[in-house]
């Protein structure tokens, strides 16, 4: 579909990244109404996960993507990130007007700088959920929260694109990134290591299932501080996504 020929308001998006997060985010904004015109992939399981949740959407070079798109997603690691960005904008690939947005915790905006300087609006969407990169995470979105860093004038943008993919948008400014990142890292380190370290006990036990077993535990104790941690503190406490891409971009 052609920009023209496509409602008012809807994008043509481009993702650049086939891990868990990007493909689950292109359907949510497909399922919006929004056109997803192309998404890299280079592993074969990533093009398998691609033409999973995005039936028929072409699997295009980094470039071509850019070139096509109105609005480039870009998930993938955060190592990856700033090497990716400033070598697209090496050849001159950002345009003027075009929505670059990452979905990386650690980076704010300025990952974005290159991009920006070509004439292209830099958001940062963080999706607080734990993908599983399969169409159970687009339910899953349903009741997440994304942490939206935007420049002022363009902030309604990132928080109306989350609401579009079914999730509460939460505002977290620039300089706050690094503590947010923290945050999220915190609580997702933390359980991961308590819920391991239960499991590894259980299973010393001789019990079979030992995950089946803490399961319903672990989610009533994490309900509880939850709401523990709201009465004292205010809401804040969230999961952290995964963001293994097992493409690797050149």
């Amino acid at each position: 579909m052609s920009p023209a020929q496509r409602p008012s308001g809807r994008l043509g998006v481009g993702i650049i990244g086939a891990g868990h997060v990007g493909p689950v985010l292109g359907a949510a904004l497909a399922a919006a109404g929004h056109a997803v015109v192309g998404i890299s992939a280079v592993s074969e399981r990533s093009r398998d996960r691609a033409d999973a949740i995005l039936p028929g959407v072409p699997i295009l070079p980094v470039h071509e993507i850019v070139e096509r798109s109105e609005l480039v997603l870009i998930a993938v690691p955060d190592d990856q990130l700033e090497g990716l960005v400033t070598g697209l904008a090496s050849t001159n690939a950002w345009q003027a007007g075009q929505l670059v947005v990452h979905t990386s915790p650690v980076h704010g905006l300025s990952v974005l700088d290159p991009a920006r300087a070509a004439g292209a609006i830099p958001l940062a969407i963080h999706p607080a959920l734990q993908f599983t990169g399969t169409t159970i995470d687009l339910v899953r979105l349903r009741d997440a929260y994304c942490a939206v860093t935007a420049p002022g004038p363009v902030l309604p943008i990132g928080q109306a694109l989350v609401v579009e993919m079914g999730a509460e948008p939460v505002v977290i400014d620039d300089a706050d990134r690094p503590r947010y990142a923290e945050a999220v890292e915190t609580a997702t380190t933390f359980s991961a290591a308590i819920v391991s370290q239960s499991v590894g006990i259980l299973k010393e036990l001789g019990l079979e299932e030992p995950g089946r077993v803490i399961a319903p535990l672990v989610r009533s104790a994490m309900d509880r501080a939850l709401g523990t941690a709201d009465a004292t503190v205010g809401p804040g406490t969230i999961e952290m996504p995964s963001f293994d891409d097992d493409d690797p971009l050149a």
